[in-house]
């Protein structure tokens, strides 16, 4: 009988990119993938180890497999990615039912680590973080029709806040041949909406060819059959460029839809945080970006009690969200995070931070709603992704992101995984749209 490996992942899409490659690995050399953990003869877990919540969540989860394990409905705990690079000693230490961990560097010996584990032998494998990227197959497990294309890895921005350079490495481009292929292979396996992800892809091939390289992928991506969408996630608002923002407003495959995070708007505190560029840079290249893509749609990342963040520029922060009118946000209470610069800076208490988190919410909020409100009556390009027991159809339009944005409710004939014309009708109070497919 095969072996069973179950395997959970948590935090960021980039982690699920190396979670379905480690999918592959493991059928390619003849496991067989388990649908829960419970009486699977392992569990693998792949961690996010960014902030405090992602830390309690990948802690909660191994201790949660612990408990099957001890009553003898688990076999194997094999825990990887950002968790285990950052804290490598305390996993082993503090969390002995753990039988293996690897890095962030090792997701493709994760073969020989489970084979290891089967006979009973200790596994710890930590390969250089900032090694070139392995190119390794991946089972897709998103969709239908949608997929996330990793194109870098690691950051050299080294924002004072963030230890992603510190766990993921240096940041590493993929040979663009390499990325082209697999986007090809994607659209073959009938792929149509493609998400470009990395920490920083306005930042593409500047390692490899010396040069910006997003415009270049975009448009070779664009020119591959099946390919209808494209959608761009982690853009840094000072990588942007004049060919760039060419390419996004004259190719219609890239949605009108751009990640940007900015983190706050208030000079002192990017600087503090080595953010490259002022809040005025920021004013002016929404404004341009706006000017220059019709219909432009808008999401950032906000933190709110950074170091140096005092009810003035709290306020500045609150002011430009009302002057922007950023149609998409995710805001987060500043997390002083271990081996950092920021966490050794003066701030407000945690529960300080999080009241203004929940105000600036507030504001987005009835930003949002104003944005959807504006959609009622227009019609938008929806990916039908399933359908409830009465036959509505459930989607997402073009400005709405898998996981973090709204959802589409509508009657007509969908069709899984197809791109179709809705027209929008209402919005519900939980701020989804609804609407009817157009004949």
């Amino acid at each position: 009988m095969d072996r069973t490996i179950a395997l959970i992942s948590l935090g960021c899409a980039k982690n699920l990119v190396n979670s379905e490659q480690m999918l592959y690995l493991l059928s390619e050399a003849g496991y067989a993938l388990a649908p829960s953990p419970e009486g699977a003869d392992a569990v693998i877990i792949n961690t996010c180890g960014f902030i405090d919540a992602a830390k309690s969540e990948a802690i909660d989860t191994i201790l949660e497999m612990a408990k099957l394990k001890a009553d003898g409905k688990l076999g194997k705990i094999i825990v990887t990615g950002c968790l285990t690079e950052r804290y490598r000693a305390a996993v082993t230490d503090e969390l002995p039912e753990v039988d293996a961990i690897l890095g962030v560097g090792s997701f493709g010996d994760i073969v020989p680590a489970v084979d290891t584990v089967f006979e009973g032998k200790p596994v710890s494998i930590f390969a250089d973080n900032s090694a070139p990227i392995d190119e390794i197959p991946r089972v897709v497990s998103t969709g239908p029709s949608w997929a996330y294309l990793r194109i870098a890895e690691g950051c050299d921005n080294f924002c004072a806040f963030c230890a992603i350079p510190y766990i993921r490495g240096r940041y590493r481009s993929r040979d663009i041949e390499n990325v082209v292929e697999e986007a090809r292979d994607l659209a073959s396996h009938g792929v149509k909406e493609i998400i470009v992800i990395a920490q920083d892809i306005t930042r593409y091939g500047t390692d490899l060819y010396g040069k910006r390289c997003l415009a270049e992928l975009c448009r070779r991506i664009s020119d591959i059959d099946g390919v209808e969408w494209i959608r761009l996630h982690y853009t840094y608002p000072d990588q942007f460029d004049d060919e760039l923002i060419d390419e996004i407003a004259q190719n219609p495959k890239i949605v009108k839809y751009l990640d940007i995070p900015i983190q706050h708007i208030n000079n002192k505190i990017l600087k503090t945080m080595n953010r490259h560029g002022t809040g005025d840079d920021i004013r002016e290249l929404f404004k341009t970006l706006r000017r220059r893509i019709p219909g432009l749609v808008l999401r950032t990342s906000l933190i709110s009690g950074l170091p140096g963040e005092g009810e003035e520029e709290f306020e500045e922060l609150c002011s430009f969200l009302l002057e922007a009118k950023i149609e998409r946000a995710g805001v987060f209470p500043f997390s002083p995070e271990e081996g950092t610069p920021a966490a050794k800076m003066e701030h407000v208490p945690f529960e300080e931070a999080q009241r203004r988190a929940d105000l600036i919410m507030d504001i987005q909020a009835r930003i949002m709603d104003d944005f959807a409100a504006s959609l009622v009556g227009k019609v938008l390009p929806v990916i039908c992704t399933d359908h409830d027991e009465d036959g509505t159809w459930i989607g997402r339009s073009c400005y709405d992101s898998p996981d973090i944005d709204g959802l589409v409710f509508f009657e007509g004939r969908g069709g899984e995984g197809q791109i179709v014309n809705v027209r929008i009708t209402a919005v519900s109070d939980d701020g989804n749209l609804i609407g009817k497919e157009e004949e």
